[in-house]
């Protein structure tokens, strides 16, 4: 092989390629992204339509076939669409040709979504239009409990304190949590009352319209200072919506909305719910999104945790966030295992050659190629844009072990003995000359 004569020919400039190996080797593992599995370009785009109470064939017939009736004939490169219509929810997602620009995809579906909007029934929300990978995995869960804190406000803590401090976290996407009662006030109608004083529940629903307002006040000028007029027009407690007048009877009796309904903290019917050692907890999922590693999301969540409960209002101290599941353990994990199976095989390779072949040279040969072939992958992989995954770091362990020696022909200056350690593809090769065994006699 010309490789190995021009090692024969080169000694010392293959030598400064092993350092550089080694060097670029251990670079790369640090800053080579770490992730469960190779990462999977399929152009994905998913819309959401949500509208509260239609039927799944009612959203079938004026939301999700008029919808991809508009896809077709606007929007780039499509390979196929699906969508499942449900009770109150339609979802649509977009193939693309593999190749296709995700962000060219996303935009031009957004644009035809906003178009549909105007021929939809009356009522209905513009759609959620994400962009969604094989890769958008959860990493890591965290769950969170408390032993005086009630569902509500385990719901409350990790929609608006615990997720908005997650979410940045490099390559971090977190959902809206599972578990817990999302805070509502309700106003409980006492339908006795409403007919005892002839009243309907639209006039409960006009008078709490017409009397929360959110307007601005704007300033007013008095001498050298301008000052900011505030307006309590929008009740800010409990105690003040049940005190809205709704109308006087005749007699110039004020009914307040507390004679006709109970106004209260209440929370909207709970769809799911989440136990942590037996008591209603809350859970938040962690998925990686873009090119982010794995190990890198889970260190940040690990880092970011112990810092959320100084930013907790008062009341919260005794919220307790737990790591559920963690995928960074899979990872650390297949990477010990294949630097266990490359030192054994170095280990038991070199023993052997020591053993049978009684040389201490061709046992440091292979020390040295083991290591530097593995290094020489990782170089490759990362300057590729690989990621380190279960799929290359497979691949590093079905090729360690493999050892290929050949005795090169006799010439003027000796014997010598190469060994090229490959893996992944890629072999490095180091050569040794040997001591010339003349004839006897």
């Amino acid at each position: 092989m010309w490789i190995v004569a021009l090692a024969l020919r080169r000694p010392y400039t293959f030598t400064v390629f092993a350092i550089l190996i080694l060097i670029g080797g251990l670079v790369s593992i640090v800053r080579t992204q770490k992730d469960i599995f190779p990462a999977i370009n399929i152009p994905v785009v998913s819309v959401l339509w949500n509208f509260s109470g239609m039927s799944p064939e009612g959203m079938e017939s004026h939301v999700t076939s008029l919808f991809e009736r508009g896809l077709t004939t606007t929007v780039d490169n499509i390979e196929h669409i699906e969508s499942q219509s449900l009770y109150g929810i339609a979802i649509v997602k977009v193939f693309l040709h593999p190749g296709s620009s995700l962000a060219s995809g996303v935009a031009q579906v957004t644009s035809i979504a906003q178009a549909a909007l105007r021929q939809m029934p009356v009522g209905m929300t513009p759609p959620l239009v994400i962009s969604y990978t094989a890769t958008n995995v959860p990493v890591v869960r965290v769950g969170l409990s408390g032993q005086n804190l009630s569902e509500q406000q385990l719901n409350d803590l990790s929609l608006n304190f615990i997720r908005t401090q997650l979410i940045t976290v490099p390559g971090a996407a977190v959902p809206y949590p599972y578990g817990g009662k999302q805070r509502y006030v309700s106003v409980d109608l006492n339908y006795q009352r409403l007919q005892a004083l002839n009243m309907t529940p639209t006039d409960v629903v006009n008078a709490i319209s017409g009397q929360n307002l959110i307007l601005p006040s704007g300033t007013i000028k008095i001498g050298l200072f301008e000052y900011q007029v505030d307006m309590n027009a929008s009740p800010s407690t409990i105690e003040e919506l049940n005190a809205i007048p709704i109308k006087s009877v005749p007699n110039g009796t004020t009914i307040y909305l507390r004679d006709v309904a109970n106004v209260r903290n209440g929370f909207i019917p709970q769809t799911n719910v989440v136990r942590f050692n037996g008591s209603r907890a809350a859970m938040l999922d962690v998925q990686k999104i873009g090119a982010a590693s794995t190990l890198d999301i889970v260190d940040g969540v690990k880092k970011k945790l112990p810092q959320l409960k100084q930013t907790l209002p008062p009341g919260a101290e005794e919220l307790n966030p737990t790591i559920l599941t963690d995928q960074s353990i899979f990872v650390s994990a297949s990477i010990q295992n294949v630097v266990r199976e490359a030192i054994i095989a170095a280990c038991l390779t070199a023993l052997m050659i020591l053993l049978f072949l009684s040389s201490w040279r061709s046992t440091l040969i292979i020390c040295v190629s083991i290591p530097l072939s593995i290094l020489c992958s990782i170089v490759v992989l990362s300057a590729l844009g690989e990621t380190i995954n279960i799929m290359t770091l497979g691949g590093m362990a079905l090729a360690v072990g493999i050892l290929v020696f050949e005795r090169l022909p006799a010439s003027s200056q000796g014997d010598r003995f190469f060994c090229s350690r490959v893996c992944g593809g890629f072999a490095v090769v180091v050569s040794i000359p040997r001591r010339r065994f003349l004839p006897v006699g």
